[in-house]
């Protein structure tokens, strides 16, 4: 532990390692909060603090609560101008000849506000987009008006999506349709025909060069996407026998997500490049070399291989792809095509942060040893409680070995109904009171701590509620087990002591928090360090925020309605002539909003509702006078939001 004086915000920023994931974006200001770097567009900049957002949102917004998804924009920009800039620099210094032409993948997160902000940042670099699915496309019609940028279909295709991305094609959009199944050249064809235009197609491959990572498995020779080498030979040959290889002008292939190695990038795009040679070779114009996605984001900020991290940079990774099609085509005599990469979580993860406050607070272990307050205590109790005043004089492990057996032996025996629940909850106490300082004095001592114990040290945390949902929110941390950098975002200047996991709000054990950014060699730890939570002069426990950061990935579309808990709010923070400003972009779903995605209806649970009521009031259940008040109560809330809000004031006395 340090003197609690002497801790600052320096010792705060290297605890959680912001420095390591927050790529220059996020600090920790002398103020003991955390920043974020917002620019305008002219690159002017201001550190804005978290903390004094939510305080003018509070102001200025009679109804705004946490949780809120804080969206800033001009980190959107810099990521795009980081990709860009950093492959065409790359192509200077190699002299490459052909381009750079990125798109984003709406998949990524399919938002309204994202897509518009993508598109209208991204239209000076001539930034496209990609789409899977019908719905995706016509999102992307409604904002992509660029017709130097590529739009790329992949995904599986009827009829109807062909149709329509044909059409956009007529309207002098760069449309490119990939080719993820034998199956669907022919509706292209007949399409086609029926329009009456030639349209661009590329074909995707299934490489044999496998990734590591947590989405792995969406790439290789076992992928459910893309075309086996004897289908591309099919399909080729098809293209030349109806005369119509000349569309074909793309070659795809896609690694998977969060790919953390930089030798499988490296190898997949040599494989890739030379089935690029072939196809050119066989009479395809090509010119495109489609690289997918993979670009890693370094969340948990070890610059590893480790899932949640990416042993390599952005300069590293436009290098070895510029490096390995420069080497490929040039042997082969074949013209540098442009290269396109679906880079869309490096794009968009740094731009959104979640803030949730903490509700409460469970602690493992008791201040002070308890006393005991029971009449007739068992024997083994006593054995127990007197462990308290010996700890100091007696072996550190003798000690808790004494304590587990005397413990054990009290649960056998309120087991079998001997002793009550109140000698129970005392045994409790005491034996955590006991172990916690076991553990202290071993740590001192520079103890060996015994395995047991030390297994057991690893459960003694604190469970801090936070008022949000993991499901709706951070649904990778769940089902990927993939790590997000957590901290505290204000009070960086006093020095965090409990070891916590977070719980969310749903009724759900698998609703926790207990994989964060390690503060030492290790890329994750099974604790976060937090602050004691602090109340005011009337009892009432202070405001403690913590933020969740780089969220803009995945997470706002993969969440679901476990427990019924909605969309958070969304607020966008921008930065404009020296002035900061905070506009709220997206109001979270109220109880009738969520009810209404199952197919309830307002007017008809009103009305059953009603009925219930009136049925307590015909009984003599509930007094007529409460009846008005109780269908008013139930409507504020049916149109209240779905996460936990404080009562502001006392609640009606009727």
């Amino acid at each position: 532990m340090t003197d609690e004086n002497s801790w600052n915000a320096t010792d705060s920023s290297d605890l959680y390692k912001i420095e390591k994931w927050g790529h220059s974006y996020f600090d920790v200001s002398d103020k003991g909060e955390v920043t974020v770097t917002v620019r305008d567009n002219s690159g002017n900049a201001t550190k804005a603090s978290i903390v004094d957002i939510i305080n003018h949102m509070r102001e200025t917004e009679p109804d705004f609560q946490l949780p809120t998804l804080f969206r800033f924009p001009s980190i959107l920009r810099s990521r795009i101008e980081e990709l860009f800039s950093t492959f065409n620099t790359e192509m200077e210094r190699q002299n490459y000849k052909g381009r750079f032409r990125g798109v984003y993948p709406v998949k990524v997160n399919q938002q309204q506000q994202v897509i518009r902000e993508v598109t209208e940042i991204g239209r000076e670099f001539h930034y496209g987009l990609e789409v899977g699915t019908k719905p995706e496309l016509l999102a992307a019609l409604a904002y992509f008006h660029d017709r130097d940028a590529p739009l790329i279909c992949n995904g599986y295709k009827d009829s109807e999506f062909v149709d329509i991305a044909l059409r956009a094609q007529q309207m002098g959009l760069n449309v490119i349709l990939v080719i993820e199944t034998a199956e669907e050249l022919p509706i292209i064809q007949e399409c086609a025909a029926q329009i009456g235009i030639e349209p661009t197609i590329g074909l995707r491959v299934k490489l044999f060069t496998e990734s590591s990572g947590l989405w792995q498995e969406s790439g290789g020779e076992k992928s459910p996407f893309g075309l086996n080498f004897p289908q591309i030979v099919h399909l080729v040959d098809t293209l030349k026998a109806a005369g119509q290889l000349h569309w074909l002008k793309m070659l795809h292939y896609h690694q998977g997500s969060q790919v953390p190695q930089i030798s499988d990038i490296r190898a997949a795009v040599y494989e890739a490049a030379r089935i690029y040679v072939s196809l050119y070779n066989e009479g395809a114009p090509m010119g495109i070399l489609d690289c997918g996605g993979g670009l890693a984001v370094d969340y948990d900020g070890s610059h590893s291989n480790s899932p949640s991290s990416k042993n390599y940079t952005v300069s590293e990774y436009c290098a070895d792809l510029i490096e390995g099609i420069r080497q490929v085509t040039d042997q082969a005599g074949v013209p540098n095509p442009d290269i396109i990469t679906e880079s869309g979580r490096a794009i968009v993860a740094y731009y959104s942060v979640l803030v949730f406050n903490i509700l409460d607070v469970t602690k493992m272990d008791p201040v002070a040893p308890p006393e005991i307050s029971i009449e007739s205590p068992h024997h083994m109790s006593l054995n127990l409680a007197d462990l308290v005043s010996s700890i100091d004089v007696m072996p550190a492990t003798e000690c808790y070995n004494d304590a587990r057996y005397y413990y054990e032996q009290i649960r056998s025996l309120f087991y079998h109904g001997v002793i009550s629940l109140r000698e129970k909850a005392y045994a409790d106490e005491v034996y955590w009171y006991v172990t916690r300082k076991v553990l202290r004095l071993l740590a001192e001592n520079d103890e060996v701590v015994p395995d047991d114990l030390q297994e057991l040290s690893s459960h003694m945390v604190d469970y801090y509620y936070g008022n949000f949902s993991i499901f709706q929110s951070l649904p990778d941390s769940w089902a990927m087990h993939q790590v997000f950098p957590i901290m505290p975002i204000h009070r960086l200047n006093e020095e965090p002591k409990r070891k916590a996991v977070i719980s969310d709000i749903t009724c759900d054990c698998d609703g926790l928090l207990d994989r964060f950014v390690s503060d030492d060699a290790e890329p994750q730890q099974s604790h976060l360090l937090l602050h004691s939570l602090e109340t005011d002069e009337n009892e009432a426990t202070q405001d403690y925020f913590l933020g969740v950061f780089l969220v803009g990935a995945y997470q706002e579309t993969l969440g679901d309605l476990h427990n019924l808990l909605g969309d958070t709010n969304v607020v966008s923070v921008t930065y404009d002539n020296g002035e900061l400003k905070h506009e709220v972009k997206l109001l979270g779903d109220t109880v009738s909003e969520v009810l209404s995605y199952l197919e309830y209806r307002d007017d008809e649970l009103l009305q059953s509702f009603q009925q219930s009521v009136d049925g307590s009031v015909s009984s003599g259940i509930l007094p007529a006078e409460k009846r008005d008040t109780m269908l008013a109560t139930y409507r504020k809330i049916l149109n209240s939001y779905t996460y936990f809000a404080r009562w502001r004031g006392k609640p009606s006395a009727q």
